[in-house]
This record gives structure tokens, sequence and C-alpha cells, in this order.
């Protein structure tokens, strides 16, 4: 389990970096990535949406498997990394599965495994101090119809969490 939680940190991190990148450095290609990230703001407290948040997860029967600190962990690497820039005043993911939604979509193609845990994430932009995102990766469009709809479904209970943890 350890070595899961590590590898889905630096799974992530890898792709906000990646993100945070492209946003600041290409505008064509960050708009093209964000095509794959649906995000909600607010401007309630950091702590209530990710009360919320859990709260939204927990609510559909469902368990948080990880949590990762990504502001937590860019702070504590940033020296290492040559950078001591902040970017988020708080940042986290939150990964979990479920049971119904996994197995159809892992039934309709064995390599959508590579999907699975799913992840929504909050942070706070040190750039937009009184704003809280919340997030997740949209899953693909293509596939077959199987896969298509279960990623359909997936999205769908995404989507109902990280609105769920944002109304104001």
């Amino acid at each position: 389990m350890a070595i899961w939680h590590r590898i889905s940190q630096s799974a992530l991190v890898t792709l906000i970096a990646a993100f945070t990148a492209l946003a600041s450095s290409a505008p064509a290609a960050a708009a093209a990535a964000a095509e794959t990230l649906r995000t909600y703001k607010t401007k309630a407290s950091y702590d209530d949406v990710r009360f919320e948040l859990t709260n939204a997860i927990i609510d559909r029967g469902l368990k948080v498997q990880s949590n990762g600190k990504i502001a937590a962990m860019l702070a504590r690497t940033g020296a290492a990394a040559g950078s001591s820039k902040p970017v988020y005043k708080q940042a986290e993911y939150f990964s979990f599965c479920s049971v119904k939604l996994s197995r159809a979509m892992m039934e309709a193609d064995p390599a959508n495994v590579g999907h699975c845990p799913f992840v929504l994430f909050a942070y706070v932009a040190v750039a937009k101090p009184d704003e809280v995102v919340v997030g997740f990766h949209t899953h693909p469009t293509t596939g077959n119809a199987a896969s298509v709809k279960a990623f359909a479904q997936i999205d769908i209970l995404l989507d109902g969490i990280a609105k769920a943890a944002t109304q104001e």
C-alpha cells in the first residue's frame, strides 16, 4: 500500500507540474491540456471545501484510499528541485475507487486499469489566495462503447463530488 501511495502521489505531482509548466509557457498547449481537467472555483475557506470534498466522497458510499499533501511536498522538496518558489498555499489530492464503476471500466477493457484510482484535487494558488479550486482529470471519450459508457459514468460521479465540495 505504501508503494502505491508514493506512485500515485508522484504521478499526480508530475501531472500538476506539467500542467503548470504548460500554462505558464505555452498558451495554446495549455488550452489543450485544460480541456482534460474539469475544475470548479469557490470563495469558501479551504478547510470548509476540504471537509465538503471528503464528505461528498463518503456520502456516496466510497472511502478515501489515499490523500496526498502536494503543497507540503513541494515546500519540503523545493531546495532539492532547485526552486523554493511557492506555488500553493494549500494543495491536496484524494484518491478512491468505486467497486461498481471500476469493475465496469476494467471489464470493458483490461487496459483501463490505468485509470484507477479516481482522483480529485483541491488547491489554493499563491497567486489567488481567496479562491479554492476543486477538480479532476476527465476520462477519454474514445475506445470501445463499454469503455466510453463507463468513463462517462465515472466523470458524472467525479463531477458531482467536485460540485458538492464547491457549493457555497
